[in-house]
């Protein structure tokens, strides 16, 4: 019988040690609510995961899964909206492993682009992601290749976890935004925080997985549409994510997507980086007032993931 994975702190130090020579520690950026027209809020930071390897925080989860579990020959399979799928198709190619990346036909072309560019094999299957994780089950039975889960595997949590373990490095911070989708980076981040740092999600409101879940006491279908869904809306959250969101997540808040898309076009204008939608959506509830910071609150905003083709945000 395989031992049960406990995702806590010690498991996410060791998975940091693990996946240090594969990924970066991506800056934070100290910003002020001047820089983004906020009135009432003096100094945020921005965590800009946007600049991990594969242009997304996935790649913490995908290093922390192919190192702690060889691959067989069939190699590997991963259903995602895109983000998972590249950077497993990057941690893949890094170790030398075959991988084949599922996408639904909502995929950005940037994402599947990525994918594309690291070598792996491509399937798109269906409308939305749980089309493709379907279809990469079959795939996975057929073959015997390991499933690399985009967010509802306890390695896939303990890399993601990693993200806040090197905020705790860098400064203290009294709250965490984090962007829920199916909830690998916040169960990994709650599960490292521990209530010690609040921890809040922020989804959009056509996609509220874990707002539902936590209404309904148990993870249940939910909406998956909105400008972000190719990152946040996998329809409901991972059955290991819940009871760690339920444990350690302050709370949810939904933002619209007309926020989402504003807080794209305001960190550009801020910074010039261009975000994607699901990148975004954290910051958004920032900008949208949707959350307020009491004063002096120290604040960090996860900015998850830009794999967005160019955007002319000064239409």
């Amino acid at each position: 019988m395989e031992e049960e994975i406990r995702i806590d702190r010690a498991g996410i130090e060791a998975a940091a040690n693990a996946i240090a020579p594969y990924v970066r520690v991506t800056p934070t950026l100290e910003v002020t609510g001047k820089d983004f027209g906020i009135a009432g809020v003096d100094r945020f930071h921005l965590k800009l995961e946007l600049l991990q390897h594969a242009g997304s925080f996935k790649a913490r989860g995908a290093f922390a899964n192919l190192l702690a579990r060889p691959a067989p020959a069939a190699g590997v399979v991963a259903a995602s909206g895109g983000n998972h799928g590249a950077a497993v198709a990057y941690a893949a190619r890094t170790l030398g492993v075959p991988a084949t990346i599922f996408v639904p036909s909502i995929s950005s072309p940037a994402k599947i682009a990525r994918i594309r560019k690291y070598g792996a094999t491509l399937e798109i299957a269906g409308e939305r992601y749980a089309d493709a994780l379907a279809a990469s089950e079959q795939r996975v039975a057929q073959t015997g290749a390991l499933a690399i889960h985009a967010f509802d595997d306890p390695h896939t949590l303990l890399g993601q976890g990693t993200l806040a373990r090197e905020l705790d490095r860098t400064a203290g911070f009294d709250t965490v935004l984090v962007a829920v989708g199916g909830g690998g980076l916040i169960g990994g981040v709650a599960a490292w925080y521990r209530r010690r740092t609040r921890v809040i999600g922020i989804e959009p409101e056509l996609a509220p997985t874990l707002h539902a879940a936590i209404a309904a006491g148990r993870v249940i279908d939910a909406p998956a549409g909105g400008v972000a869904a190719d990152s946040l809306a996998p329809r409901r959250v991972g059955e290991r994510v819940f009871p760690i969101a339920h444990d350690f997540v302050d709370r949810v808040v939904l933002v619209p997507d007309d926020a989402i898309v504003a807080a794209q076009r305001a960190i550009h204008h801020a910074t010039t980086l261009v975000v994607e939608p699901g990148g975004a959506a954290a910051f958004a509830a920032l900008l949208s007032g949707r959350y307020t910071p009491a004063p002096g609150e120290r604040v960090c905003i996860v900015v998850s993931g830009g794999n967005s083709a160019a955007v002319d945000f000064d239409r």
